[in-house]
This record gives C-alpha cells, structure tokens and sequence, in this order.
C-alpha cells in the first residue's frame, strides 16, 4: 500500500534525564521537529509525516506522559517538556532543528526559544497562542486534571476543538479525533493541564526571536482565535500568518493537504535564505 513513498518511518526511542521519551520519524534533510496538540501524542501528525517527508526529516515526539513516553516523577511544567525536546536533539545530533508545536505543542515551542534559543532555526506556532492562562482559565485546567484522574473521559470537549465545518462534514476526521482524545492516559493529561495553568506570558519571548517564523491558525477557532495569532505575528520580528480556511483549533489533522502546504511553502523559503 506504501511502495510509492520516498521514505521509511522510524520507530526512536531515547533517554533524556531519567525519562524515556519515543517519537516517530520519517524522511530526511532539513529536521523538523512537530510537537502535539493537547491531549494527543505524535499519533496526530500521520499527515504530515507523510505529507513532508519528502521536503525534510520530520520528528514527532510523545511529549512525556503520552503517547509511548514515560511521564517521569517531576512537577507539572512546559519547561521540563521543552528540556526534553532539546535532550532529543542531543541524542538525535542535530545542532538546530525547525521547531513546531500545535496548541500545547505550540506552548512548549515558546519555552523551548526562551530556554534554547541556540538551538532553533525556524518556529512554527500553530492554532496557539503567547498569552499565559486567566485565572478562570486555569482553574478549569484544574478540573480537568481532577476529572481525568477520577476516571472521567475528555470526549465531550471534542466538539471545542474542532471547526464547524469538520463538525457538520468530515465524520471521519471527527472520529479520529474523539479515539485520539479517549486515549489519552489520565495521568499524563492531568499533569499537561497543570503544566499549561502555570505556564507564563511569552511575547517577550517571541520578541526576543531572531529567527523566520510561520504562524498558523484555523479560521474557525475558537479556542485559540486568528486574533491570537495575530498578535503573536506582531510581536515576532520576522513573522508570517496564514489563515487556513475551514479549519478549528486542530488544523494539522481537520486540513492537512493545507496545513502541509503552508509548512511546504515555510521550508522552501527558509532554504532559500
């Protein structure tokens, strides 16, 4: 079913710290480093790891706790996931690697420039944002985490995170998403949600960034608005926005010909620099 693809897919899995971290790669060139969507693992990135392998390496991570990592024993914090990500590249020998994040994916990629910045080439922000949580906004981080860890699932919080076009039109993508999120290891979520309640302001951050960046936001989002990215493309020195059409807050899988295509476009220009 697969001959015609260029390349093969990579099954890696490393220690970082006392964490074993998995992540699934494919292609070669350029590294692109994606990281995944809340409560999701690197299983969400099947489109571009086939859609991209033939312009780059692509790796996927689990970030810790999902996935096929370990979730280890230390406090809730997108800093320990950004250190993860930039043990990975130790251990995978890559100096500076494109670095990509959806939602809490995106999150972990600004702590990863504010505590790495060396070893960034390119950031992609997609469907995100800099701003840090309210505090209503993180009190029901917490609820989530106690919901989780009371067996509860997070399947009717679906609906949220998809557009309306995928909602009243794209069945088959819905259903992916909902087993995707059903899933999810109560555990890990729990820690995800508080890591992210915690999380601080990064547009200094973003301000701070010398590299080419590409920010992505679905049309219909509505957890994470184009005006977020917007604000996140005004802040950043050298940005571009793309406003992908009839896409949520997940715009990597509801629209991955599109999605593929702006990260395509991204990467051809930054090797032409």
């Amino acid at each position: 079913m697969h001959a015609a693809r260029a390349w093969r897919l990579e099954a890696v899995e490393v220690t970082v710290g006392r964490v074993q971290l998995y992540s699934r790669v494919a292609g070669s060139g350029v590294p692109l480093v994606l990281l995944h969507a809340f409560p999701f693992s690197s299983a969400m990135w099947l489109g571009q790891r086939e859609g991209l392998a033939s312009h780059c390496r692509v790796i996927t991570p689990d970030l810790r706790g999902f996935g096929g990592s370990r979730l280890g024993d230390d406090q809730p914090s997108l800093d320990a996931m950004a250190d993860d990500v930039a043990e990975l590249l130790d251990a995978e020998g890559i100096d500076r690697a494109v670095i990509g994040g959806q939602s809490m994916g995106g999150y972990v990629t600004m702590a990863l420039c504010r505590r790495h910045p060396d070893r960034v080439r390119a950031v992609i922000l997609a469907d995100t944002k800099a701003a840090p949580d309210t505090p209503e906004a993180a009190a029901n981080r917490e609820k989530t985490a106690q919901r989780v860890l009371s067996g509860e699932t997070l399947a009717d919080t679906v609906p949220n995170l998809v557009g309306s076009t995928t909602l009243t039109s794209r069945p088959m993508v819905l259903g992916r998403i909902r087993g995707l999120v059903q899933s999810a290891p109560p555990d890990a979520v729990a820690w995800a949600s508080r890591a992210m309640a915690t999380r601080p302001d990064s547009f200094d951050t973003l301000r701070s960034l010398r590299v080419p960046a590409l920010v992505l936001v679905g049309e219909e989002d509505r957890l994470t608005t184009p005006a977020d990215a917007e604000a996140m493309r005004d802040a950043l020195p050298t940005a571009h926005l793309e406003i992908l059409p009839k896409a949520g807050h997940l715009s990597a899988i509801e629209t991955p010909e599109s999605f593929n295509h702006s990260l395509t476009d991204f990467l051809t220009r930054l090797q032409q620099l």
